[in-house]
């Protein structure tokens, strides 16, 4: 069983700042904010509270590939549950050789792969391009009926609107296909 290191804390503390506090990582070392005020023991106790915010925050930004599956077949059951015999992909996974699209689906094998880019946006945003993919399973190419039933997802024009705006900002042009 691995141990799990706890890391160099680095408390900074501020006149300035009367009532918050905040924590961040840099590199190996977390950096903690807090009043000045603040008493050794209060210190210790926000210290143990915001390490265990970060690592909370770590924790659910880490996305798996059996995540990914489990996440598919939500969405299958929710927008798309009259194609569910049909929607069944053989794998569902990050990937990080796709450097033109957000995902991609070969309906032939029911293979899906989601690029690593989109690993730390919103879960919506997540969920709009794994819905993209599923749909394919359903209708390969992008005509009516293909944008019909990833239209089903109540957020998907703010989606592709997020994308787009992620790719004019990053200069990447990358598709949602």
């Amino acid at each position: 069983m691995a141990r799990t290191r706890k890391p160099v804390v680095e408390v900074r503390r501020s006149q300035r700042r009367r009532r918050t506090v905040s924590a961040y990582r840099d590199g190996e070392r977390v950096v903690v904010l807090i009043p000045d005020r603040f008493s050794r023991a209060e210190e210790t106790e926000w210290v143990e509270r915001m390490l265990a915010r970060l690592a909370a925050r770590e924790e659910r930004v880490q996305r798996t590939d059996d995540e990914l599956l489990a996440r598919a077949r939500r969405l299958t059951s929710r927008y798309l549950p009259d194609y569910a015999d049909q929607v069944q992909p053989a794998s569902v996974r990050w990937v990080t050789n796709q450097n033109g699209r957000w995902g991609s689906c070969t309906p032939d094998d029911g293979t899906i792969r989601i690029s690593h880019r989109i690993q730390e946006m919103p879960d919506w945003v997540i969920d709009y391009v794994l819905l993209h993919e599923l749909s394919h399973l359903v209708v390969p190419s992008h005509n009516a009926d293909f944008w019909e039933l990833v239209n089903r997802f109540g957020k998907a024009e703010r989606a592709r609107g997020y994308l787009e705006g992620i790719s004019a900002a990053t200069g990447l042009v990358l598709a949602d296909d």
